[in-house]
């Protein structure tokens, strides 16, 4: 739906079905009854998630044709795709795997490139009759646990070697760009232990990487200028600000805006999601409440998916934890602080003695009504089938309070639905 904030829905991997068909019949059963009591008047907008195999099916004409007369028809419409997941990401234990393939295969340029020809046939256009822009969000390159990350040479060949394949996927968006008008960006999403985990991170890759080794494809591949092709490659590459990630690293979202802003480089879309979070208390003063908050971060440790956790010690410096596991068996006096990549429910604050960091999704919303630093919201939280028994209600209930914390409670006053 549209807000003075910018398109808003939510993520569509919520819903489980790796298949078109039984993706689809998810949305058929959840859509029409979320936009009846969100949106009932104006468009429902989605955020679609498609495995690798629904995508390589929905691109069929027949199957395509068909979804684009069930939008039109449910009065929704598709301004962003997450790109992240390529295969199975419910009912299954997906961990690192989350990752795989990663930007060093030429399976995830083709499964990109798929989504973004998808997404140039589904984005709608506006009252005056423009296309809106589109994003596909994405990993962050890699999962640097998989290589010898603390050697320069290691990681110079990964980050050479993957953005090689993301320049392939801009050369893409350049030319449908010119062939169908629609602008279209690949949104990288830094997350915790990826490739590119930081804001720093992102900026230092584009810079050192993406800049000059784009400049000198597209010079030669389309004739342009280097400020034309550096123009280009920021029109097509840009960031996915996902609200969990950043503060899972403790990572201010006015800083990492600003950063941004220094070098010239734009937000894709705001994800919005929340992460866990506590303080300690005081070691030695208070033991059995330490206890407390490291056994309530245990509730979470479930089995499916990567829950990093970054610890932050009574010197405040940061120390990195793969997984919850990893966090909970290290824990020691040193350990001020935890924030785990968890995404909880957004409408929630407090878990006892946990908390979630929604105080970040309200600032994010806060900077985008000065800023307008994007014009796409995406609410994702998928972890619903694994969250804590006492936290699950239906899945259509869940997504509505979800919608309706971000247009009653998230979005500033002053924001109004137009």
């Amino acid at each position: 739906m549209k807000t003075s904030l910018g398109h808003l829905g939510y993520c569509t991997n919520i819903h489980a079905g790796e298949t078109w068909a039984d993706h689809f019949a998810a949305l058929q059963k959840s859509v029409p009854e979320l936009k009846k009591r969100l949106s009932p008047e104006a468009p429902f907008g989605l955020g679609l998630r498609l495995s690798n195999i629904a995508s390589e099916e929905l691109e069929k004409p027949e199957n395509l044709v068909a979804f684009q007369h069930w939008l039109a028809q449910a009065g929704c419409y598709v301004f962003t795709m997450n790109g992240f997941p390529f295969g199975g990401f419910h009912d299954t234990v997906v961990k690192d795997q989350v990752h795989t393939p990663d930007w060093t295969t030429e399976a995830r340029v083709d499964y990109t490139k798929r989504l973004f020809r998808i997404l140039s046939v589904l984005l709608p256009v506006d009252e005056l009759g423009n296309a809106i822009t589109g994003g596909v969000s994405t990993s962050p390159l890699s999962y640097r646990h998989w290589f010898e990350w603390e050697l320069p040479a290691a990681r110079d060949y990964i980050l050479s070697q993957t953005t090689q394949n993301v320049l392939d996927v801009v050369a893409e968006l350049i030319r449908l760009h010119r062939q169908t008008d629609r602008l279209m960006h690949l949104d990288l999403e830094p997350e915790p232990d990826g490739v590119i985990e930081t804001a720093d991170e992102f900026i230092a890759w584009f810079t050192d990487y993406l800049i000059p080794m784009g400049l000198e494809q597209l010079t030669s591949q389309f004739g342009l200028t280097d400020e034309e092709a550096e123009a280009a490659i920021c029109d097509h590459v840009r960031l996915c600000y996902d609200v969990c990630h950043f503060a899972v690293g403790y990572e201010r979202p006015a800083d990492v805006l600003d950063k941004l802003k220094e070098y010239g480089l734009r937000v894709g879309k705001i994800q919005i999601s929340a992460a866990l979070k506590a303080t300690f208390p005081e070691p030695g003063a208070d033991q059995d409440g330490r206890m407390a908050v490291h056994q309530a971060f245990a509730q979470f440790n479930e089995p499916t998916y990567l829950h990093q956790v970054v610890a932050r010690t009574t010197s405040g410096a940061l120390v990195r934890f793969p997984d919850l596991p990893d966090a909970l068996a290290a824990f020691d006096d040193t350990h001020a602080e935890w924030r785990a990549h968890f995404h909880v429910p957004i409408f929630v604050e407090d878990y006892t003695v946990l908390q979630s960091t929604q105080d970040d999704i309200r600032e994010v919303l806060r900077l985008q009504a000065e800023r307008q630093f994007t014009n796409q919201l995406e609410v994702e939280t998928y972890t619903w089938d694994v969250l804590p028994a006492e936290l699950k209600v239906a899945i259509i209930d869940s997504i509505e309070r979800e919608m309706k914390w971000v247009l009653t409670t998230g979005l500033p006053e002053q924001t109004q639905l137009s």
